[in-house]
């Protein structure tokens, strides 16, 4: 399967590029570059690849980079070989892994509209440039919501916080919420944006009060009946109510957990977890 194109990793190898200067020119990149961006090899080459068949980039590779000489291994079937070369890195023993290698690169000019467009839209520890590692413990909660989820902007990850615990909140009792809300009582982004600043615990309150206020009077949605939330319903709910595409719901979803979970003590942890539906929870003990 294609390995998904992230933002954050295509700022980062489209900002190492630029660096170099604006012809071709030689690209390697070191452990610093990519800290914290949990990155296998197959990974760097899948985006470098992506980049340079839509011509963000010019590139160079030495090897087999498509996958049309003759030593690809008998067993590949050629035909694969019409998408990208992410699609031979699906696992780490892949048959291609050895035989290619990134040499050079130059931006283009779609490359340089790319990352200004990057650049407006990325997390303040990702715009200080590749050579920051980026550590999302030093990042503040709607940051880790946005790069986690690859979410176009802060106000997109705001929005989906809230819907997430609002959905979190409709299976827990009130007393539970309460007891979560009691330790969020942190700033979700230091800004001077006044449509951003907020706690945590604002969004986990909700700020339709009329939504906040419903979810504090009704019993949780456990029981039978269709009001029932299932894994699926929950990551539903999360698409419909969040304005994200269904197949991004976990993603979404994964991203607004782990960056709760950050802000949360284990006894808070575990009892969010026993709230939670098997599929939701697997995910929730993931992230």
């Amino acid at each position: 399967m294609p390995i998904p194109i992230r933002k954050d990793v295509a700022f980062t190898i489209l900002e190492k590029i630029k660096e170099g200067g604006q012809e071709m020119h030689e690209v390697s990149f070191s452990e610093t570059d990519l800290a914290g961006l949990e990155l296998k090899e197959a990974d760097i080459l899948g985006h470098l690849d992506y980049l340079n068949q839509n011509h963000y980039i010019k590139a160079e590779f030495t090897g087999n980079a498509y996958a049309t000489q003759e030593d690809v291994p008998d067993f590949v079937d050629p035909k694969e070989f019409d998408l990208r070369i992410a699609n031979t890195y699906a696992a780490p023993d892949g048959p291609l892994p050895h035989l290619i290698k990134f040499k050079k690169a130059e931006l283009t000019d779609k490359g340089r509209k790319m990352l200004s467009k990057l650049e407006a839209n990325l997390p303040t520890a990702l715009k200080q440039g590749p050579s920051v590692p980026i550590a999302t413990k030093d990042m503040a909660f709607l940051e880790k919501v946005l790069l986690k989820g690859n979410l176009d902007d802060i106000f997109d990850a705001r929005d989906v916080t809230e819907v997430v615990f609002r959905v979190m909140r409709d299976l827990m009792t009130t007393e539970a919420a309460d007891r979560v809300e009691e330790e969020l009582h942190k700033e979700a982004l230091p800004t001077e944006d006044k449509s951003l600043q907020m706690e945590i615990s604002d969004l986990w309150h909700d700020t339709n009060p009329i939504v906040g206020f419903l979810s504090r009077v009704r019993p949780p949605w456990q029981g039978p009946g269709i009001f029932k939330i299932d894994s699926d319903r929950f990551l539903f709910r999360v698409a419909n109510e969040g304005g994200v595409q269904h197949e991004n719901a976990e993603l979404v979803a994964k991203a607004v957990f782990s960056a709760t979970k950050e802000e949360l003590s284990p006894e808070r942890i575990e009892e969010i977890a026993s709230w939670l539906p098997d599929k939701v929870r697997q995910i929730w003990e993931e992230s």
